[in-house]
């Protein structure tokens, strides 16, 4: 049995780090393990134009503990109003590195999101001109259309016309939750690619649902039944280079999730590299985790590799924090309600 693994340094190809003292206090947890992360661009309001972009990269690098060293890899959020001059000015500057579709009202902080697919094809013609991918937030919001099935509709109704009719678009599918969005991705090209997040390798709807709602599983897209869970593992582990990390790792005070109405996101950051190992294990490929976790994003968007690496140990059971103090109030961790070895040394 393996005990022990030096892999190169991870990066995060989907992670919100919000603002102000919320930023402050959970940076730290991601810059700990990973060197790079895209960062997400859903503030109030939306980081939308290269300026903000820039605004925004200069406060999470203040934010950055003297000693940590992480690069934050900058988005922008498309709206119908979006200039595809400013984003492509913004990617040759070489401070954006993707732009993120959200249907409106799709998630967190997503009504400024498209409505009109038809209003961003200027915008994505030019994005497909210079080769700067599209991370698309991959559901309908359309109220008939049940929750667990929207990420399937979406790939039929939305995403398969946009990539017909804007050849050479690259598109990354974000936090895939379905056996067909894994099919999709795995039978696409070289232009398309999708990110896995922990919790949905790891768990399914039972586990949120059975015995209570436990709020801190609710994230969007939300665990969808047991069967597409394995799919995702097999996408994950199976040594494809259509597939990586993106944790998706989304901080919340502890009372926005445990309120009335919860807000959606699961805080993984300071355990998503012990929960993939714990993963890949189970799964006897080991030999596989540094391609999802460290090659493939930076294959897919152009970077280079990181040469520093991290070496994770397996041993007893990990203590899992219930939560992390910020000066925003505490945000409690992801917990998979399983014992968790592994851990980063």
């Amino acid at each position: 049995m393996t005990e022990s693994l030096t892999i190169r340094r991870p990066d995060d190809w989907h992670l919100h780090l919000r603002d102000g003292a919320m930023l402050e206090g959970v940076l730290p947890w991601t810059a700990r393990h990973f060197a790079r992360a895209i960062v997400m661009p859903n503030l109030v309001p939306p980081v939308v134009t290269g300026a903000e972009a820039a605004a925004y990269r200069e406060r999470i690098l203040a934010a950055l503990p003297d000693g940590m060293t992480f690069e934050p890899l900058m988005t922008l959020y498309l709206t119908e109003d979006t200039d595809p001059e400013d984003v492509a000015a913004a990617a040759e500057s070489g401070l954006v590195k993707a732009v993120k579709l959200y249907p409106a009202g799709a998630t967190t902080n997503s009504a400024s999101g498209v409505r009109d697919f038809d209003k961003v094809r200027p915008v994505l013609e030019r994005m497909a001109e210079i080769g700067l991918p599209l991370c698309v937030h991959g559901e309908v919001t359309r109220r008939e259309i049940d929750i667990f099935d929207r990420e399937a509709v979406f790939i039929d109704e939305v995403l398969d016309p946009i990539r017909r009719a804007t050849p050479g678009l690259r598109v990354v599918m974000e936090h895939i939750t379905t056996a067909e969005a894994a099919a999709y991705a795995a039978e696409g090209d070289e232009t398309l690619a999708a990110t896995i997040t922990v919790q949905h390798l790891m768990l399914d709807r039972n586990d949120m649902l059975v015995g209570g709602m436990r709020p801190h599983l609710y994230c969007l897209p939300i665990l969808k039944r047991g069967t597409h869970r394995p799919k995702l593992v097999e996408a994950a582990t199976g040594g494809s280079p259509r597939f990586f990390l993106g944790t998706d790792s989304a901080p919340h005070p502890t009372h926005a999730k445990e309120a009335e109405c919860c807000a959606a996101g699961c805080f993984t950051a300071p355990v998503a590299l012990s929960c993939l190992a714990e993963i890949f294990d189970e799964a006897d490929a080991l030999d596989r985790l540094e391609a999802f976790t460290s090659l493939n994003g930076p294959a897919f968007y152009g970077v280079p590799v990181n040469e520093e690496r991290i070496t994770l140990t397996r041993g007893a059971p990990i203590d899992i924090p219930a939560k992390i103090e910020t000066g925003a109030g505490p945000v409690s961790v992801f917990n998979p309600g399983r014992p968790v070895h592994w851990r980063v040394t």
